[in-house]
């Protein structure tokens, strides 16, 4: 089996107390949560958080708070990596046991991607799996725009380019990232060669990081709710 690493500070600035603030119904965390219990793919589900309203409403949902991260990996430049480092020598984590990191703001994720992650990350013996999603448009089209409002491209070779001849680009969904504990503590970075991609449809994907988002974001999960998910 495995472990699930949900990393939630309590600084938030652009939207302040986001991952409990009610989303849809719920506290924000209680969806990557609920989402970890029904994919029965961890032993333990476990929340690191430097905030004691975080950890309240984590135990809630069902997650362990079993420590508090200290305010060196609460800032507003920690990484990912340290949090999830710091984690698994507190829990004692074996070096080859699979651990998924699953960010606190992920509505959208889903139990069968979380599935699908371990199985991939199984299968292949990658560092890291990374759940990922293709850009709507071509990045090779894209535009710069001045303080006067003055555009231009990016790359002006591919002015005339005709789109479907532009190779298909992807990002980092920023949902949830699968490794062994090996790897995570080994200060290697996630985007290394080898890292393995897991392809999310874009209807399912979405950065929540300004109110803006936050309303996007609720707008999906409504049309998903309506509709069968998918």
């Amino acid at each position: 089996m495995s472990i699930c690493i949900i990393p939630a500070r309590g600084g938030s600035k652009r939207i302040p107390r986001k991952n409990i603030r009610t989303f849809c119904g719920r506290p924000m965390i209680a969806w990557p949560v609920r989402a970890a219990m029904d994919s029965g793919c961890f032993d333990r589900i476990v929340v690191s958080t430097d905030d004691d309203e975080i950890a309240r409403v984590a135990q809630e949902a069902g997650a362990e708070v079993p420590f508090l991260r200290s305010a060196e990996l609460a800032d507003d430049h920690t990484q990912t990596v340290p949090v999830i480092a710091d984690a698994i020598a507190r829990l004692g984590v074996q070096d080859q046991t699979p651990v998924c990191c699953l960010y606190a703001t992920s509505p959208f994720v889903a139990a069968a991607d979380l599935h699908a992650g371990l199985a991939q990350l199984t299968e292949t013996g990658a560092p890291f799996v990374l759940c990922m999603t293709t850009y709507a448009f071509p990045i090779h089209r894209a535009l710069r725009r001045d303080a006067s409002g003055r555009v231009e491209m990016f790359d002006p070779a591919h002015m005339q380019t005709r789109s479907q001849d532009l190779e298909e680009a992807w990002h980092d969904a920023g949902q949830f990232y699968w490794g062994r504990a090996e790897s995570w503590t080994s200060g290697r970075g996630i985007f290394e060669a080898g890292a393995q991609g897991l392809a999310l449809p874009r209807h399912r994907v979405q950065d929540i990081d300004t109110e803006e988002d936050w309303q996007r974001a609720e707008l999906i999960m409504r049309a998903l709710q309506m509709g069968d998910g998918a």
